[in-house]
């Protein structure tokens, strides 16, 4: 098996374990969801913006991870305006790992993937 398909597949896979345990997070509590209008811009960000890019991304590779890379710069910088500090910390970075895989994986065999492998 070439590295690029380990990676896309590693990546994948990661993907959908990261949804699954947001949406865990999102409605596996009792606690009411319901964020002001400022919360909610954030969360378009992260978690949503990022889901959004891994779900591209099995389809068209570069163009999802590139989304769930911007949407976590936009919820840092999000983040930021909102508490005049960049401490979110690490933990949203890593939830958008697969994105990373995504797009680095797409940026590095561009051209040179053919056929069916792209499934």
């Amino acid at each position: 098996m070439a590295i690029h398909l380990l990676i896309r597949w590693v990546a994948r896979i990661l993907g959908v374990g990261v949804i699954l345990l947001i949406l865990a997070f999102a409605f596996g509590g009792a606690e009411s969801m319901r964020p002001t209008l400022n919360e909610a811009i954030g969360l378009l960000f992260f978690p949503v913006g990022v889901m959004v890019g891994f779900v591209v991304a099995w389809r068209w590779e570069g163009m999802g991870g590139l989304i769930s890379i911007v949407s976590l710069a936009l919820f840092y910088l999000w983040f930021y305006l909102r508490h005049g500090n960049c401490n979110a910390g690490p933990y949203f970075f890593l939830f958008t790992i697969p994105g990373v895989l995504h797009f680095f994986n797409a940026f590095f065999n561009r051209g040179k993937i053919k056929g069916p492998e792209v499934i």
